[in-house]
């Protein structure tokens, strides 16, 4: 090796380069810390992806399920029908009096003189009662109603008699006080005198009041052998109108109550048939329309061709929130007796201006157990199930009166499970008309 003596003497140029050392530590530190670093960012930005990833695909599977559980549905618009005149509605023929016949007073039944099916006047004997307690119990009013008639006879004599004996005290008292004016007597004499005129005048003013509770009696008496002729009376049963007897509940024999003790028994049904009741449910659309003395008629199965004339005679003034209807009464003469009560009929009701009705197919129908339904669209995505009146049946084809009109979305098929308020996908609106 040279020493640094040679080292001096020797030229720079020409000195030998020294071999190379270790590097400093410095910069090798910041080298491993950089690499860790990128290798720390390289790790998070995959496990972000990944999670991320994992996200994305989680929303994409809930939405594509939410999309899936959206029923999706085909739509229709209703068709126009052909004006009509009328609208056909049904109804339900009624009597126009309809009533049970109960018996009044209790007893055994003596007799029945109608069956079902007789025509009866009011008035009319339907039946007659055994009721011997209620016999017994008029006689003892009578007899009650007697004494105390004989009581008011002898309230009477006795009222005359104290009206003599109060004369003869009140002429007595009057001479004994002139005597004593005079000192004829004394006055211990006067004053019993004019004591007993004052005993007399009350005991003709008790014989008085005695005379007022004999006749207050006599009232009393005549009332409960009125009430008990009433209930006398009563065992005969009576027509209260002009009918037909549509049932017969009773045979001779049977004991009736009249609701003493339980339940009171229906003996008879009666009707009245001269004329009949049916009642509506008008559709808000004719509500207007619908007016007393409107013209109608009735048709029945069982009368094919025939029509029944008959006419709008009141209406209930308001709207059911329900059924979005107006109940009618239509009265319908039936003097001959062909219409029968509770029989179904189509009523039509002549409207003075025509209105369109709307055609759909059969397969909008939804039966439910509040009524008729057809599905709707509203919003352009949530379903409404609309109660509907049907008119004609065309077969595939049926009539709609009301709860529909010309703009509605109207879902084709729709599935059994659809509800009120429930989203839907519409995939096509088809327009018949």
């Amino acid at each position: 090796m040279l020493d640094n003596r040679t080292m001096l003497e020797t030229p720079i140029a020409n000195r030998p380069i020294p071999p190379p050392g270790p590097p400093p530590a410095r910069p090798r530190t910041l080298r491993v810390v950089v690499l860790l670093v990128l290798a720390v960012l390289i790790v998070a930005g995959v496990v972000f992806w990944g999670i991320n990833a994992r996200i994305q695909t989680a929303a994409a599977v809930k939405e594509t399920t939410q999309e899936l559980a959206v029923p999706t549905v085909s739509v229709i618009h209703p068709k126009p029908g052909a004006m009509k005149d009328d609208v056909v509605l049904p109804g339900n023929v009624q009597a126009f009096t309809d009533s049970p016949i109960y018996a009044r007073s209790s007893g055994y039944l003596k007799q029945w003189n109608v069956d079902i099916g007789g025509h009866v006047k009011a008035g009319q004997v339907l039946a007659t009662i055994e009721a011997p307690e209620v016999d017994q119990q008029v006689t003892q009013a009578k007899a009650t109603l007697q004494q105390t008639r004989a009581s008011l006879d002898q309230a009477i004599a006795n009222q005359q008699q104290g009206k003599a004996n109060e004369e003869i005290a009140r002429v007595t008292a009057e001479r004994w006080q002139n005597l004593v004016k005079k000192g004829a007597v004394s006055r211990q004499e006067n004053d019993q005198y004019q004591a007993q005129y004052q005993a007399q005048v009350a005991n003709l003013n008790a014989l008085e009041q005695a005379i007022a509770a004999a006749r207050s009696n006599i009232a009393a008496a005549e009332a409960n052998l009125g009430r008990l002729q009433e209930m006398q009376n009563y065992e005969t049963v009576k027509a209260p109108f002009d009918g037909i007897i549509t049932a017969r509940n009773i045979d001779v024999g049977a004991l009736i109550n009249a609701g003493n003790g339980g339940a009171a028994q229906e003996l008879f049904h009666m009707a009245a048939t001269a004329k009949l009741r049916v009642y509506v449910s008008v559709p808000q659309a004719d509500s207007r329309a619908a007016v007393p003395g409107l013209k109608s008629y009735l048709t029945l199965a069982e009368f094919p061709g025939r029509r029944f004339p008959g006419e709008l005679v009141r209406t209930s003034g308001a709207i059911d929130q329900a059924t979005r209807t107006l109940l009618t009464e239509v009265d319908v003469d039936n003097a001959s007796g062909e219409l029968r009560p509770g029989a179904y009929a189509e009523v039509h009701l002549l409207i003075p201006e025509g209105s369109r009705s709307l055609i759909l197919p059969v397969s909008v129908l939804m039966f439910r157990s509040e009524g008729l339904r057809v599905g709707v669209v509203r919003n352009g995505k949530q379903a409404e199930l609309v109660p509907v009146v049907l008119g004609k049946d065309y077969g595939n084809q049926v009539e709609i009166v009301t709860g529909l009109n010309e703009n509605d979305l109207v879902i084709a098929n729709p599935p059994d499970s659809l509800a009120s308020g429930a989203t839907v996908q519409v995939v096509n609106s088809s327009d018949v008309r």
